[in-house]
């Protein structure tokens, strides 16, 4: 069964990955945003540039926070394990977490302070149990390399990769609200979760909308 379509790669703006703009494309203009991981910055720069949202990173990586401050973005240099805790309760309308949550070193924390810290939070993450995966997994003996898990298990920075089926239910321990669920296959789709049985083992990702419970 087949959902339907929400985009597709094509449709991405230049820069931009299909997960960050369906990102983009779910926040309200001027929102207080939060980017979680935020890399170079540029959700963050088309966030401001096109929504005029009032924005700020939290990135790890020297490299990141430079490339941020070159652009003229408001960033702080930190860890989402330790540093999330910091942040006032509902401070941001969204908190974003895009290819981020498998190398944090404690995921059920990290949710937990997204959710506390904006109204809604947005995560995106690779789907372990997409069917490529588990072929090359099965038949190869080794753990998979595929496009959304690009790196060798000893150079990865992936520490806690998992399913959509195993974040749902991270999300019910946590007492976390499924506001909206999203996959992207191969091709850059995107479609709606709901409804569709066999989405764990089709998806390369998984993108989600959630709230505190």
């Amino acid at each position: 069964m087949r959902a339907k379509k929400a985009g597709r790669r094509g449709d991405s703006r230049p820069g931009l990955r299909a997960d960050l703009q369906l990102i983009a494309d779910m926040i309200e203009p001027s929102s207080r945003v939060l980017d979680v991981g935020c890399g170079d910055g540029q959700l963050l720069h088309y966030l401001v540039e096109e929504k005029h949202v009032v924005g700020r990173g939290l990135e790890l990586s020297q490299e990141g926070v430079n490339a941020m401050v070159s652009n003229g973005l408001s960033v702080v240099q930190g860890d989402a394990d330790t540093d999330l805790i910091d942040f006032p309760d509902r401070a941001f309308d969204y908190v974003v977490l895009s290819q981020t949550l498998q190398a944090t070193r404690d995921p059920r924390f990290v949710m937990e302070q997204l959710v506390r810290i904006g109204r809604r939070a947005i995560v995106s993450f690779p789907n372990f149990g997409y069917w490529r995966v588990r072929l090359r997994l099965l038949f190869g003996g080794r753990m998979p390399v595929t496009e959304s898990l690009p790196d060798r298990w000893f150079e990865t920075p992936n520490i806690h990769l998992c399913t959509l089926l195993d974040f749902l239910e991270l999300c019910r321990a946590c007492g976390i609200s499924v506001e909206r669920g999203l996959t992207l296959d191969k091709r850059g789709e995107a479609q709606s979760i709901t409804g569709r049985p066999r989405a764990n083992l089709l998806a390369t990702d998984g993108l989600f909308v959630l709230s505190q419970g």
